[in-house]
């Protein structure tokens, strides 16, 4: 399958397992549900290791909620005003689970082995990566979203966190060194 096809695929196979998702969750959810498929489609669950997962902020990239259980740390999960205790975060946690399950099923482990496994998650419609210091760290970060607006927004977000700090500035090549400093990049 082509990448278009793939991702064409991962919507439909989301979008089914959302309707049944409907059909089954308190109607008073209000727009939960649609929260929660944007969610999953901007790539902003992730199950951990330890059987929590992190779903983060789609208004605020330097926010995550972290879920155990049943329980999500968010403010409508935790001041009762989720129905059911069904706040977005909980619901985008079992859209993704189910997908990943579903899609696993019908999708060989060596269908890319360039890849050394299946790749179902689809590309973002935009991204943008860029280095920086964390802490004691040089990392490369990548921001994923359906625009470039949405993309700056959370760009600066994440550029006003403390921990946040831009890559020290390298010292210019001497004359006649430019070949060295710039080669194998």
């Amino acid at each position: 399958m082509s990448t278009s096809t793939d991702r064409q695929h991962y919507r439909e196979v989301l979008a089914q397992i959302a309707e049944r998702a409907k059909e089954r969750l308190p109607q008073a959810t209000n727009g939960r549900l649609e929260s929660a498929v944007a969610l999953v489609l901007h790539g902003d669950v992730e199950p951990q290791d330890d059987g929590t997962v992190t779903v983060y902020s789609a208004s605020d990239a330097t926010r995550r909620y972290i879920l155990q259980g049943q329980s999500c740390t968010c403010t409508d999960f935790t001041s009762g005003k989720a129905p059911g205790g069904w706040c977005k975060h909980r619901i985008s946690a079992g859209l993704h689970k189910r997908l990943h399950q579903v899609l696993a099923r019908e999708t060989p482990a060596d269908l890319n082995p360039a890849l050394g496994a299946a790749s179902s998650l689809p590309e973002a419609r935009a991204s943008l990566n860029f280095k920086a210091q964390v802490g004691a760290y040089e990392v490369m970060v990548t921001l994923r979203g359906d625009t470039e607006a949405e993309l700056f927004e959370r760009l600066q977000a994440v550029l006003k966190r403390p921990d946040i700090r831009p890559l020290p500035a390298r010292p210019a090549p001497r004359q006649g060194q430019w070949k060295k400093a710039y080669q194998g990049r």
